[in-house]
């Protein structure tokens, strides 16, 4: 039996970021949505699928 795919956590996505605004302190650049809780929350209950726009951010040089 194969397991599901694993939902994106948005902090791991290069299109996340926070908005500053303490209504909806989430953002994703992608979908253009704000929210005050994980926008992959969002697009998932919206859609029933989990997000196709996640591009993992790139790694970090030392």
């Amino acid at each position: 039996m194969s397991q599901p795919a694993p939902t994106p956590q948005c902090r791991h996505c290069q299109h996340y970021y926070i908005t500053h605004d303490a209504r909806f302190p989430y953002g994703c650049r992608a979908m253009q949505i704000k929210s005050k809780r994980t926008p992959t929350l969002d697009v998932l209950e919206a859609t029933g699928r989990p997000c196709v726009m996640f591009a993992a951010k790139a790694a970090r040089q030392p």
